[in-house]
């Protein structure tokens, strides 16, 4: 079941504090596919790197946060991407071998 958008957020920015890294070295996006954006088209490691995912509840909500972490927060990731009908947020810190 979709989180609502401030859980969403307060979920991702716990991971990515945990982390220990600053915002600028974690990519965020969105996909209807969060599994094989992470682990396909960015090269990800599925066992030995930081990442997340979280299902939102609409597109909108899901461009929202992107947006968050990105105008706001300082992540990379590329702002209004993501298909039509893309409602999960994805997060990755990123490293020599992901893409980007």
């Amino acid at each position: 079941m979709p989180k609502d958008k401030q859980e969403i957020i307060d979920d991702i920015k716990a991971h990515i504090d945990k982390s220990g890294s600053p915002y600028s070295s974690w990519y965020v996006g969105i996909s209807k596919d969060a599994y094989d954006r992470l682990f396909n088209d960015h090269k990800v490691s599925e066992k030995d790197a930081w990442w997340t995912y979280r299902e939102a509840s609409s597109t909108q909500i899901a461009r929202e946060i992107d947006d968050y972490f990105i105008n706001t927060l300082g992540t990379d990731g590329g702002p209004g991407g993501g298909a039509e009908d893309a409602d999960t947020v994805y997060a990755y810190k990123k490293e020599s071998y992901t893409e980007p």
